[in-house]
């Protein structure tokens, strides 16, 4: 199902992908969803590349996170925590930890690349992405373009406007330069903006660079492939707002990225360069605290992680 507002395109920066849009893939068919398969990635892949989550929202639809660690249950019984509890699990640098299923997620990203004219990455890297059936993945952007490959289960997308309402330059900034985790302020007025995409398995969805976007599992368990893509333009982009996020730290400010020309986005992105090797912004997100390990029988899926 697709549900979009009346204007053609739904982002202020520009690019090749204007709105939201489903594209066809055949990596369902190649069995890399089967349980089997999940329980011998879960098995292998190393514990400092798997983030688990936890969100709990308010009557206000705003989040609260919980992180746990992979603690050592084996892949099986992961996968059935997962299954029987409400947690995301985001397998990151899937391009080494499940290299069969990317080197096929590689070729449908081609083709899909050829649909945009004068699209071109020039980095890609993804995630695994294993979640629970009630999971709803909160309202926030990624830094990166985005071909999201979905392999089992039924999601569905809400994807907004990235203009500064639902996309403010100041909150862009605290997440490239790694102050806080990419959720957003979310406000349930959002909703009258979003384009609604109900994405099945062997379907791809593409949307605008950095729009702000939510999830919503739909009563079933999801495995997803989230592949980000950088172009030139989205690194000099992302170096402009990193250097943005230092300078109004030390009390300046900076004009935003959405007013600068190339040529300036290309000197920011060159000071960007400089300031992370002096090392002036300290990055928040590698200490965050973890508070549990999956249990597949506790009733969310997260047991303590003191008694792990």
């Amino acid at each position: 199902m697709i549900a979009p507002p009346a204007e053609t395109r739904r982002t202020r920066y520009p690019g090749p992908i204007a709105r939201a849009a489903v594209h066809p893939h055949s990596l369902v068919d190649r069995g890399f969803a089967d349980d089997e398969a999940l329980e011998r990635i879960l098995d292998r892949y190393p514990a400092e590349l798997i983030d688990i989550n936890l969100y709990d929202y308010d009557d206000a639809g705003q989040v609260t996170m919980r992180t746990g660690s992979r603690g050592d249950l084996p892949g099986s019984r992961l996968l059935e925590a997962i299954k029987a509890g409400r947690l995301w699990v985001n397998m990151r640098a899937a391009q080494t930890g499940c290299p069969e299923l990317w080197a096929a997620a590689m070729e449908e990203f081609h083709r899909i690349q050829a649909t945009y004219p004068g699209l071109k990455a020039v980095k890609n890297a993804g995630q695994l992405i294993i979640s629970s059936p009630s999971n709803r993945t909160p309202y926030h952007f990624d830094a990166a373009g985005v071909v999201l490959f979905h392999l089992r289960g039924r999601k569905r997308l809400f994807v907004y406007p990235g203009d500064e309402t639902h996309l403010a330059e100041h909150d862009m900034e605290r997440v490239v330069a790694r102050q806080t985790t990419e959720e957003l302020p979310y406000d349930r007025a959002f909703e009258a903006a979003a384009q609604v995409v109900d994405l099945e398995p062997g379907q791809a969805l593409t949307w605008p660079f950095y729009a702000p976007h939510r999830v919503e599992n739909l009563d079933r368990f999801c495995v997803s492939l989230s592949m980000d893509f950088q172009t030139w333009p989205s690194r000099l982009r992302n170096g402009a707002l990193y250097a943005n996020a230092v300078l109004r730290s030390r009390g300046l400010n900076p004009r935003p990225t959405d007013r600068m020309a190339p040529p300036e986005l290309a000197a920011r992105w060159a000071l960007s360069l400089a300031l992370k090797k002096a090392g002036l912004m300290e990055d928040r997100i590698s200490a965050i605290r973890r508070d549990f390990t999956p249990d597949e029988a506790a009733a969310d899926g997260a047991g303590d992680l003191r008694a792990a």
